[in-house]
């Protein structure tokens, strides 16, 4: 699977994990030098805190575009070290 924002590919990985169909990419499948963390934070009732990342490429900026649980509650455990994306990045075969 890759992500995709701007033209330019800022995730990929042949091992995400799909939960409410999202796919959640492993952390170390970002290309880091895209994202920086965002102070935003939001809370679901079964995963748990969800804090964000904005991403930067080619000079356009998407904030909040990715998301991770850090510490997800046990039912959401296998999204743990992983990342997910909403807000116009597109996720393909």
């Amino acid at each position: 699977m890759k992500a995709i924002w701007n033209g330019e590919t800022i995730a990929e990985s042949d091992d995400t994990v799909v939960v409410e169909g999202n796919h959640y990419f492993p952390v170390d499948s970002l290309k880091s030098e895209f994202f920086s963390r965002s102070e935003k934070q939001t809370t679901c009732p079964w995963k748990g805190v969800a804090s964000y990342y904005d991403i930067q490429v080619a000079g356009r900026r998407n904030d909040g575009a990715a998301w991770f649980y850090p510490e997800p509650k046990p039912a959401a455990g296998k999204i743990a070290g992983r990342v997910a994306f909403w807000r116009g990045v597109e996720v393909v075969e």
